[in-house]
């Protein structure tokens, strides 16, 4: 078939674009940048944003999936940018399906949109969004899945995934983070034992590609959210301290409390905006709550209406790492 994939430049965009090329869909990727690696697949690379609509309807010309992977993520910055990126862009590709007849979407979510600041210990997709967002990630993110479910009806079968802390070989966003940090010395910790779901970036691909083939109007998972991770939590530390090994470095010996963790978040939040620091500060209050408390998740949804089970274990995510930083 032939999937349109926004954010095909992105860390899941280009590992979802090779998974398709490999199984021989036909794939038009669109993002902003420029990236040769897409155009050597063979796949149809056009570079804009989604917010040009016109661009974004040619993109989308006899397509018969959308994977809607494209988004701001990131806990610090300006209101408009994120919603313009997941909002506005997310509102664009749904109307881009509706008129070019494509009928399934399956759009790339985040459990974020339900995290109220408490242990989720586990949770599954009963979860109700919070009261009050703690960022304007969260905010925009859970409009912008709000947009998906509703859309769903007879044109556009419609569903949202929530893969929980992508990583793997190639990852610019947890990895890299966390190895500068601990290279340059800055890397600290909350200290608790409770347990954390990530998600293998193979495994984040297999849920997109089981969602795009299950898509159909009628079936179980039209216009539902559901939970994706590696199936195997445990304390956040340790997986943090897996991944140092793999590169080389030692464990992370430096640890805080969740109170002074919060504390801090709340003075760097205050010092940069008094300072007009636009770059995210070391630490947020939303991230002070992200490291304090539990996310699990229950994927018995996920399993039972898209057939759902990671395809790599977390000991070969790990020597997967490791061989591709050696």
């Amino acid at each position: 078939m032939k999937v349109l994939v926004t954010g095909g430049g992105g860390f899941l965009g280009r590992a979802i674009v090779r998974a398709l090329r490999a199984r021989g869909d036909q794939v038009v990727a669109m993002q902003r940048g420029e990236y040769p690696e897409l155009q050597a697949l063979g796949v149809e690379v056009i570079r804009g944003d989604l917010g040009d609509s016109a661009l974004l309807r040619q993109a989308g010309k006899g397509c018969d999936l959308a994977l809607h992977v494209a988004g701001k993520t990131g806990v610090w910055g300006d209101y408009r940018e994120f919603h313009h990126c997941n909002v506005t862009a997310t509102r664009n590709v749904i109307e881009t399906c509706l008129e070019n007849g494509i009928g399934r979407l399956v759009h790339t979510s985040t459990p974020s949109v339900v995290f109220a600041g408490r242990d989720e210990d586990p949770i599954d997709e009963s979860a109700p969004y919070p009261a009050r967002f703690l960022n304007h990630y969260q905010a925009t993110k859970a409009e912008a899945e709000r947009l998906v479910l509703a859309a769903n009806g007879e044109r556009l079968a419609t569903l949202a995934l929530r893969p929980h802390l992508i990583w793997g070989p190639g990852d610019p966003h947890l990895i890299r983070r966390v190895v500068e940090r601990a290279r340059s010395g800055k890397l600290r910790l909350v200290k608790t034992n409770k347990k954390v779901d990530v998600t293998f970036i193979d495994n984040a691909v297999h849920a997109h590609l089981l969602a795009g083939d299950a898509l159909r109007p009628g079936a179980p998972c039209v216009g539902k959210v559901y939970f994706i991770s590696d199936g195997a939590p445990q304390p956040l530390y340790i997986t943090i301290n897996e991944i140092l090994a793999a590169h080389g470095l030692p464990p992370v010996r430096n640890f805080i409390s969740p109170a002074l963790a919060y504390l801090a978040g709340s003075v760097f939040e205050l010092a940069y905006r008094l300072l007009g620091i636009e770059r995210e500060p070391l630490l947020t209050r939303f991230v002070a709550r992200q490291l304090s408390c539990a996310h699990w998740y229950d994927l018995g949804a996920a399993r039972r209406d898209l057939g759902y089970q990671p395809v790599v274990g977390h000991q070969e995510a790990l020597a997967r790492l490791r061989r591709a930083v050696a």
